[in-house]
This record gives structure tokens, C-alpha cells and sequence, in this order.
């Protein structure tokens, strides 16, 4: 279906967290992919289906360890589990020094992940920039996320992060805002981005949500679905959905009906209004 790459310039401004609550309220069939090279947390993160610890040896590694005899979507399947709510996810690297090896396989991987059949990805990528070889992977994307705060470093970053883009590929600018200046935190980085003259899918926003973010994870009881976070995440979803398949929602999973990887169960939540 759709490779969507989720990534961000300085640092990672809360693109693993993103990555996550988008994966669990997707509207379609959807596997979340990290595929950054200085490693990942999700094995660390969040509990497994049976309520276990997810394998961290499980996954991108050992994908990378089988596929030079070839790639294909079922073999991504093998390496694949299965988080608490039912999100299927193929964790990534346990340090960076394992990318080392693999700088061959995020081209094969991307053209890999945009061909199946089944199930949107969403690829956390991290930081672009610390590795060209990436660049192989994101090129493949139907759209390209870059995720920001609103300091004004991690502007400047961003600023010439599209400056530097090839023009080629869509992108989307979502930053992650504090709720009391959610609407103009957006706008004026919506300013920024049109003042670089590089025409973007659209800048919208996510809302800094550190207590959603913990319920996310397990870390306390609570109804996740009326966090701040996923009620932004929600929005921002199925902005992201139409925007590589339009038209296509209606005839896919309806959003909400996948279960939140915490202890409360999802139901269908109000249009965000930070």
C-alpha cells in the first residue's frame, strides 16, 4: 500500500512517540517499521500482545541477517511482533554500530516495505542526515513527515533541512506543540516553511503530551484515547491516510477500532481541540 517515513533533523523530537500513537489509531491495515539507523526503543517501550517483553533481537537485525538471498513483503512478515493493541511492528536496531553492516539494505528495504499489498508503513527513520545511505529508503516513501519542535533551533534546522530535500518527493511538516499555543505555534511555523519557497503537503501539529505519552506506554492506568495525544494523533491520521490514498478510507478498517497498546480500551475519540 503506502511507505510513509517519519523522521526529523535535529535530534528526534518525539518521532518514536508519534510513530506509535499514529500506529495505534491508524484507519488502515498498518505496520510501524524502525528503520533508524542509531537504533531502536520500541523493544524496550512497549509490551508485547501477550503481555510479555517484545524479542530485540527480533527484527530489523535479523531481517538484514536473510535478506541478502532476497527481500520480499513475507519474509518482512517473519520478522515481524506484535504489541499490546494489536500493532504489528518490526523493531529496529539495538545500537548504532549495527547499522554499520547494513548500509546495503535501506534501499532493497524501502522498495520492499512500499510494495505490500496489505498494510500502510510507517517508517520511524530518526534523524536524516547522519546516514546518506538512508536516503536510499526515503526515497521510496510516498510522503515524507518531518516532525519539529518550535524552538527556534529546531526551526532553523528544519528550514534547511527542506532547503536541502530533493524535490522529488511530498512532504509534510507536523510540529509537536504545547497545548497552550497549539494553534499559533502551527501557524507560525506554517510562516516559516512557506517563506523557504518549498511547497509542502501540509503543516499541521501534535500535541506535547508527556502524561499521554507514559499511558502510551503502559507506565500508568488511564483512558488514553481522551489524551491530548491521541486525539491529536487521530486528526493528524487521517490527514496522513488521505493524503497518500484518497479516497480509500471509507473502504478500509474505520479509525479507533484497533486497540490502544495500554490498559484502557479505545473508543472513538472527539476531534482534537487543544
Amino acid at each position: 500500500m503506502a511507505l510513509i517515513v517519519l523522521a526529523a533533523d535535529k535530534g528526534a523530537p518525539g518521532v518514536t512517540t508519534a510513530a506509535t500513537a499514529l500506529g495505534a489509531i491508524w484507519p488502515r491495515p498498518v505496520l510501524l517499521a524502525e528503520c533508524d539507523p542509531a537504533g531502536g526503543d520500541l523493544a524496550y517501550r512497549l509490551p508485547a500482545a501477550d503481555g510479555g517483553v517484545l524479542n530485540p533481537g527480533k527484527g530489523l537485525l535479523t531481517l538484514g541477517a536473510t535478506a541478502r538471498r532476497g527481500l520480499s513483503p513475507a519474509l518482512v512478515h517473519e520478522h515481524t511482533q506484535k504489541i499490546v493493541g494489536g500493532l504489528d511492528v518490526l523493531a529496529g536496531l539495538t545500537h548504532g554500530e549495527q547499522a554499520a553492516g547494513l548500509t546495503w539494505l535501506w534501499g532493497p528495504l524501502g522498495r520492499t516495505l512500499a510494495a505490500l499489498p496489505h498494510a500502510d508503513v510507517l517508517a520511524d527513520c530518526g534523524r536524516l542526515g547522519g546516514h546518506p545511505a538512508l536516503g536510499e529508503l526515503v526515497a521510496e516513501a510516498e510522503l515524507t513527515v518531518l516532525f519539529t519542535r518550535a524552538s527556534l533551533d529546531h526551526v532553523a534546522h528544519l528550514r534547511e533541512r527542506l532547503q536541502v530535500m530533493p524535490a522529488g518527493p511530498r512532504v509534510a511538516v507536523v510540529v509537536i506543540s504545547d497545548p497552550r499555543q497549539y494553534r499559533g505555534t502551527i501557524d507560525e511555523v506554517r510562516r516559516i516553511v512557506a517563506a523557504t519557497g518549498r511547497q509542502v503537503a501540509f503543516v499541521a501539529g501534535l500535541a506535547h503530551d508527556p502524561r499521554g505519552a507514559e499511558l502510551l506506554r503502559g507506565q500508568w492506568g488511564g483512558r488514553l484515547d481522551r489524551s491530548l495525544l491521541i486525539r491529536t494523533a487521530r486528526e493528524l491520521a487521517g490527514r496522513l491516510a488521505a493524503q497518500v490514498a484518497p479516497g480509500r478510507l471509507a473502504a478500509q478498517v474505520a479509525p479507533g477500532r484497533r486497540d490502544l497498546p495500554a490498559p484502557g480500551r479505545t473508543v472513538t475519540a472527539p476531534e482534537a481541540r487543544p
